[in-house]
């Protein structure tokens, strides 16, 4: 089980900097399975901003849930850019939110390939209204809880930023 507690004061600043914002969160999750969201409602008072989490592990789940292709998905892979782009569009479209984070990724410690490593995650992070932010990041094969706490860790500053002016 991973340890959220070191991401625990970042997110605390996300939930107050959100309510004093007076915007919301959903996330829309595979690799992390839910633990983004976990950990935003870790916090005292995050109902106040956390609108709700999409735990979208397989690829009929993505497709269910927040609208992601099934054909986009086929052509592609799950773990792409365009797939992490799809999941954060349709969070914000199937939510009420005003943010929406996803993540799509290999944590391993098996299923990786020379093109998809095991480590690799995509991104996507928006604001209503505003275009989908892709980020690509190669945590290397640094075992599964640290792939997922790193995970957290960078959808977590994504948020962040969002947030801020």
């Amino acid at each position: 089980m991973s340890d959220l507690t070191p991401l625990l004061p970042l997110a605390a600043e996300i939930i107050e900097a959100a309510k004093a914002a007076g915007l919301t969160i959903a996330t829309a999750e595979s690799c992390t399975a839910g633990l983004i969201i976990g950990t935003l409602t870790e916090i005292a008072g995050s109902s106040a901003v956390v609108d709700r989490g999409y735990v979208t592990y397989s690829n009929q789940a993505k497709t269910e849930m927040v609208g992601v292709p099934a054909d986009l998905i086929e052509r592609v892979g799950a773990v792409s850019p365009e797939v992490a782009i799809a999941m954060t569009a349709g969070a914000l479209a199937r939510s009420g939110a005003d943010l929406a984070v996803s993540v799509t990724g290999i944590a391993g410690p098996g299923g990786g390939s020379e093109t998809k490593p095991v480590g690799l995650v995509h991104f996507g992070a928006a604001r209503r209204g505003r275009p989908v932010r892709h980020v690509e990041c190669r945590f290397g094969d640094i075992g599964r809880s640290e792939i997922r706490l790193a995970t957290v860790r960078q959808a977590l500053t994504m948020l962040r930023e969002l947030i801020q002016p």
